[in-house]
């Protein structure tokens, strides 16, 4: 599955040790340019993923979550991989596609790469701060009826690290009241679960992410 070096990594099921490959941030990489369809769009999505990955690790730091740390920052750098199919040459989206797609498509793509579903269900599960079967139905989205709900720490966290950000143009960091904004135009009940995981993983210094990046904080 892939290329570059790959670490061990252990999950326990019931009394099953299971044992899971990691891949590197090299390979990862590689897996991006695969995908994209040219350099802005990587440039795009890979930054992203880097925010998201600083976000979440920042919090596991500075609040001492139990988190795996290097599961982590492989579905953070992984999470979005299903958005390069969504883009043409020319850098924009392709005609007749609705971005909440991503999440399925990078599903697909890390099943065909090999993925365990450890790993895949970081795509198909980070969207918005959650999307259930009623969601899909009530809101016509273009997707397969299931329930796309983050379950694990990681997935969790990573999910809510993600909402830190936005690949607008331009990009801009978004602040916890910001996106809580955002989001209640979807309901009140999203409203809870977005506080609910802020109390849960705590609030990140977007200011130390402003200035590596260099993006406005709104």
């Amino acid at each position: 599955m892939g290329t570059g070096h790959w670490s061990p990594h252990w999950q326990c099921y019931c009394a099953t040790i299971v044992v899971v490959n990691l891949p590197s941030t090299q390979s990862i990489k590689a897996l991006h340019h695969k995908y994209s369809p040219c350099d802005e769009v990587f440039d795009l999505i890979w930054q992203h993923s880097c925010i998201v990955r600083d976000v979440a690790l920042q919090l596991i730091d500075t609040n001492s979550l139990g988190v795996d740390t290097d599961l982590v920052r492989v579905g953070s750098m992984l999470h979005d991989i299903g958005a390069y199919p969504l883009f043409g040459t020319d850098g924009t989206l392709r005609a007749g596609v609705n971005y909440i797609t991503h999440g399925v498509e990078g599903e697909t793509i890390l099943k065909r790469e090999g993925y365990p579903e450890s790993i895949w269900r970081f795509a198909s599960h980070h969207t918005g701060v959650g999307l259930t079967k009623q969601d899909v139905i009530s809101q016509k989205l273009p997707l397969p009826i299931d329930d796309y709900l983050a379950e694990t720490e990681a997935e969790l966290l990573i999910m809510y690290a993600d909402k830190f950000h936005s690949k607008t143009t331009p990009p801009y960091l978004n602040s916890f009241e910001w996106y809580k904004g955002d989001v209640s135009r979807f309901g009140a009940d999203k409203v809870a679960k977005f506080e609910k995981l802020a109390q849960k993983f705590g609030k990140p210094d977007l200011e130390i992410l402003s200035k590596k990046y260099g993006y406005d904080i709104r």
